[in-house]
């Protein structure tokens, strides 16, 4: 037990009472007070307490790849530095910290999440896992080529997909066990996302002296044809994918995608980026409406000189990270009752080895099954 727990009333309570007094508490609060001690941690780890909080909301994080080798342990709990999931929660503007020891699996990497599953690699095995109730469950093996060069997306109900430059595999929980299919692109796929039930993906079709992206789709319901990609396009659109330099794909709000690049300053093969810029677009009547632009200083700080930065997150926040400002990141916030979107620095951030952040969005919940 510890020290604190012989000079604290509160740790001498009955379980029951205990539980009674954080199940008020919000989410956030409920995983903050896990980290004050270990009997704190043990009692709402517990299944029973777990279970009496089906109805609590669920907390929007944005979760890193790949945790800091040089990240210290939580206050109590002794872990490898490599089985930590680092999140931030913008709301409370503080990173979190969810232990992974818990998983029989050497170096778990957290590459995705859905609706509070995280799914991690660990060599050629795929886990989804809750790391708020600690379960988990293995997917069915897969070679160690998929875990290294496979894009994962994941979506209700434990769906997931595999996507490579030449072949797609799909899992479903309903038959446990992995389909192979030919992904049939004309280029390997940058950015793909997952939205209910819809495929997208920027290629580079152009030739190798000028990119030429365009916007590629698929249903994952006609996985099993043979030429299941279709290109996205309108004449309506004109060249809005050709003002953007290196663009990427990030899920939006509901049926909602944006698509983020520097704004070139010219359409010249060369032409430098005078900002970031986020265009958002709506499925349901296929129209591109700007969403957001860096401010001028924040980009001129960071990104002016780089066009290789990293983006990720989804719904109203996106994150960059650049190497030119290790140890921080641009956070875009898009505020629906103002209409616009917000930015700031991030500070605090700690495990990007080669300079650049990578991540994605993560709700948690403690309502999640595996």
């Amino acid at each position: 037990m510890d020290a604190s727990t012989t000079t604290s009333p509160i740790y001498n309570l009955p379980q029951d009472t205990l539980h009674h007094i954080f199940s008020h508490l919000p989410l956030k609060q409920i995983i903050l007070c896990r980290s004050l001690s270990k009997h704190f941690y043990q009692t709402l780890t517990h299944p029973s307490f777990t279970f009496s909080l089906s109805s609590t909301h669920p907390l929007s994080l944005l979760a890193l790849r790949r945790p800091s080798s040089s990240q210290p342990p939580s206050n109590h709990h002794h872990h490898h530095p490599t089985s930590l999931l680092l999140a931030f929660d913008p709301s409370l503007n503080q990173w979190l910290r969810f232990p992974l020891d818990f998983l029989p699996f050497h170096s778990p990497s957290p590459v995705a999440s859905s609706q509070g599953l995280l799914y991690l690699w660990s060599h050629s095995t795929l886990i989804a896992c809750n790391p708020l109730t600690q379960q988990f469950k293995p997917l069915p093996q897969l070679g160690s080529a998929w875990s290294r060069h496979g894009s994962v997306l994941v979506s209700p109900p434990n769906r997931v997909l595999v996507l490579s430059e030449l072949a797609a595999l799909y899992y479903s929980g309903e038959n446990n066990s992995w389909v192979n299919f030919s992904s049939n692109l004309p280029a390997k796929p940058r950015s793909p996302i997952l939205i209910d039930d819809t495929v997208l993906a920027l290629c580079d079709v152009g030739s190798p002296w000028r990119s030429q992206w365009k916007l590629f789709s698929c249903t994952l319901s006609t996985l099993q044809t043979s030429q299941f990609w279709s290109r996205l396009e309108k004449h309506e659109w004109g060249d809005v994918f050709d003002i953007l330099k290196r663009p990427r794909l990030v899920k939006g709000v509901g049926n909602r995608v944006l698509m983020i690049g520097g704004l070139r300053s010219s359409f010249s093969l060369n032409a430098s980026c005078s900002t970031i810029l986020i265009l958002r677009l709506d499925l349901d009547t296929m129209e591109w409406a700007e969403a957001g632009r860096m401010p001028g200083e924040m980009f001129r700080r960071g990104f002016a000189d780089s066009s290789k930065f990293k983006v990720f997150g989804g719904g109203n926040r996106v994150c960059f990270s650049v190497k030119r400002v290790g140890g921080r990141l641009a956070l875009w916030e898009y505020v629906e009752e103002v209409g616009k979107g917000e930015w700031r620095w991030v500070e605090g951030v700690l495990g990007c080895g080669d300079g650049l952040c990578r991540g994605f969005a993560f709700e948690a919940r403690l309502t999640a099954v595996p």
